[in-house]
C-alpha cells in the first residue's frame, strides 16, 4: 500500500472511531446571552472586589539628569483605595468559549515616595488615579474526567491610557521628572497585576462555583441521575450549550441502557435566560432504572383501598363476574399484584407526552393460612397522558389514564368474560394505582443546577423527542434565604 493510500485509510479509520465514540446527550442545558449577562453582573462584582485588594510591590530605581547627575527614587506602601469597573460585557466566541471585555475602568491609589540627588533629599506621600483601563480576557470552557465543567483564562490583556499623580513636597520640577521616570514602570506592573488578579478570581471563584453543577443526583433509595458532561460546553453565536449524559441509573446495580439517545434539534428560543432540553431518552432511562430496581411492582389488598370507594377486594365481589370463584374460594380476601413485563416508554411530540404501558395483573386468593392461591393473570394496556411542570428546581409531573383494555393471559379458575372486569380494573387504576404513582411524580427529579440558583418565569414546550423548559434565573448569595 502506498503512503497516500495508507494516509487515507488511517483518516477513514479515525473518522469511524470518532463517530463511534460520539455520544448524543440525553439532556441539554442552553444558556442564552441574557443568562450570560445576568451571570456576568455577579461575576464583575466579585472581580471588582478582587481587584480592589491588589497588592502592589515597591518600586525603586534611578535616572540621570543632564548636567545634574543621578537621581535615586523609591515608591513604597502602595495601597489601592478603590477599583471600579463601570462598563463591561460578556461575549460568545464560537468554537472558543467566552470573552469578557472591560472598558473605562479606573482606580485610585496612594503611597509614599522618597528621592535622593546629591545633597537634595525629600520624601512625602502621593495620590494616584489610573483612568481608562481596558481589560480583555478569554475564558476557556472544558470538562474534567469526572464530567464536571471547567473554566480557566486562556488569554488576558490590560491597557492603561492615563495615569495622574499628585505629589506633596517642595521641589515641583523634580517631581515632574520623577513622575515621568516611574510612570512606565508603574503602568507595566499594574497591567501585569490586573491579569494575575483576573486569573486568580477565575480559579478561586468561578471555577469552584462551576464545579457545583451536580454530576450525579441521588433521587431516592433506588435511583439517581447521571448529569456528567459528554462534551465540553460549546459556544455558538447565540448561546452556550452544555451537553449532559442525562441518564437515570439504579443505585443497586448500574447496567447499560439498551437503547441510545437520539440527536436533539433545539429551537432558537432566546426569551429566557436558560433552557433545559429533557429528551425522551432521559425519561425512558428513568423507567428502565426503576423497573430494574423492582420499583414498578404494586400490590393491592383490601386494606389499601381508600375509604369512600364502595369496593371490596374479595372473591365475593369478583364472583359476580366469575361465578366459580365463590365455590372454589368462598368469602376470601384477595391480593392483586401489578407489574410491568417491561419498562414503559414515554413518547414526546409537539402535542405533548404520552405512554402506552403494558401491565400484568396477577390476582390471588388469600387462604386461611395466609398463603396465596393464583386465580388469573390479565394483561392491561391503555393510553396515559402526562403533564409536566417545574417546581423548586425539580421536574414534576402527573399522569392521567385514558381508555384501558384487558386481555386474559392465564386462568386458574376456568374461563370467564374478561370485559366484565373492566369496571373493577378502572377502579383499581384510577383510585389506587394512579394516586400512588402521581404522589411519587409530584416529588420530582432535580434539574442540573449549580448552588444557590432559583428559577422563575418558567415555560414548558414540547418538541419531537424532547421537552423544552425555559426559565429565568435568580442567584442567591451566601447568607441569604
Amino acid at each position: 500500500m502506498g503512503v497516500q493510500s495508507l494516509a487515507v485509510a488511517c483518516g477513514a479509520l479515525a473518522l469511524c472511531l470518532a463517530l463511534a465514540m460520539a455520544t448524543n446527550p440525553g439532556f441539554v442545558v442552553r444558556i442564552t446571552q441574557a443568562g450570560l449577562d445576568y451571570a456576568h453582573q455577579h461575576g464583575i462584582t466579585v472581580l471588582e472586589k478582587e481587584l480592589a485588594q491588589l497588592k502592589l510591590p515597591d518600586i525603586s530605581g534611578d535616572f540621570r539628569i543632564w548636567h545634574v547627575g543621578k537621581v535615586q527614587y523609591e515608591i513604597s506602601r502602595l495601597s489601592l483605595r478603590s477599583f471600579h469597573l463601570p462598563y463591561s460585557r460578556i461575549s460568545l466566541v464560537p468554537a472558543v468559549g467566552l470573552q469578557v471585555s472591560i472598558s473605562n475602568a479606573f482606580a485610585e491609589l496612594d503611597g509614599n515616595w522618597r528621592v535622593k540627588m546629591h545633597f537634595i533629599r525629600d520624601h512625602g506621600s502621593f495620590d494616584l488615579s489610573v483612568e481608562n483601563i481596558y481589560i480583555k480576557t478569554d475564558l476557556k470552557l472544558g470538562s474534567d474526567t469526572s464530567g464536571k465543567p471547567t473554566i480557566d483564562t486562556s488569554a488576558c490583556s490590560t491597557r492603561i491610557s492615563n495615569i495622574r499623580v499628585h505629589f506633596s513636597g517642595k521641589f515641583g520640577w523634580l517631581y515632574n521628572l520623577f513622575h515621568k521616570a516611574i510612570e512606565s514602570k508603574f503602568r507595566k506592573i499594574l497591567e501585569s497585576k490586573v491579569c494575575e488578579s483576573v486569573a486568580r478570581s477565575v480559579r478561586s471563584e468561578l471555577q469552584p462555583y462551576a464545579q457545583t453543577l451536580p454530576v450525579t443526583a441521588k433521587i431516592d433509595s433506588m435511583a439517581g441521575i447521571d448529569y456528567a458532561l459528554v462534551a465540553p460546553p460549546a459556544a455558538t453565536a447565540q448561546s452556550l450549550d452544555v451537553d449532559l449524559k442525562g441518564e437515570f441509573f439504579s443505585l443497586a446495580h448500574r447496567s447499560d441502557i439498551p437503547f441510545p439517545p437520539l440527536a436533539l434539534a433545539l429551537p432558537p428560543d432566546h426569551d429566557r435566560m436558560v433552557y433545559f432540553a429533557a429528551s425522551s431518552y432521559f425519561f425512558n432511562t428513568a423507567s428502565f432504572a426503576y423497573h430494574a430496581a423492582g420499583a414498578l411492582v404494586f400490590e393491592i389488598t383490601n386494606s389499601v383501598i381508600p375509604k369512600g370507594v364502595e369496593f371490596h377486594l374479595n372473591t365475593s365481589t369478583f364472583s359476580a363476574f366469575i361465578p366459580q370463584l365463590e365455590k372454589m374460594y368462598p368469602s376470601m380476601e384477595m391480593k392483586v399484584r401489578l407489574s410491568g413485563p417491561s419498562a414503559p416508554f414515554l413518547n414526546i411530540g409537539p402535542d405533548g407526552l404520552s405512554l402506552k404501558p403494558v401491565v400484568d395483573i396477577q390476582a390471588y386468593a388469600i387462604l386461611p393460612n395466609s398463603s396465596l392461591a393464583p386465580l388469573f393473570l390479565l394483561s392491561l394496556t391503555g393510553n396515559v397522558s402526562a403533564v409536566i411542570d417545574v417546581k423548586s428546581g425539580h421536574i414534576v409531573g402527573s399522569l392521567k389514564v385514558g381508555r384501558l383494555k384487558l386481555s386474559l393471559k392465564h386462568s386458574d379458575v376456568g374461563t370467564f368474560q374478561v370485559r366484565m372486569l373492566q369496571s373493577i380494573m378502572n377502579v383499581l387504576a384510577s383510585n389506587i394505582l394512579l394516586p400512588h404513582v402521581n404522589e411519587r411524580l409530584a416529588q420530582g427529579f432535580p434539574l442540573p443546577l449549580p448552588d444557590r440558583i432559583q428559577l422563575s418565569n418558567i415555560l414548558v414546550g414540547f418538541h419531537q423527542n424532547f421537552l423544552l423548559l425555559g426559565a429565568d434565573v435568580q442567584y442567591q448569595p451566601q447568607g441569604r434565604r
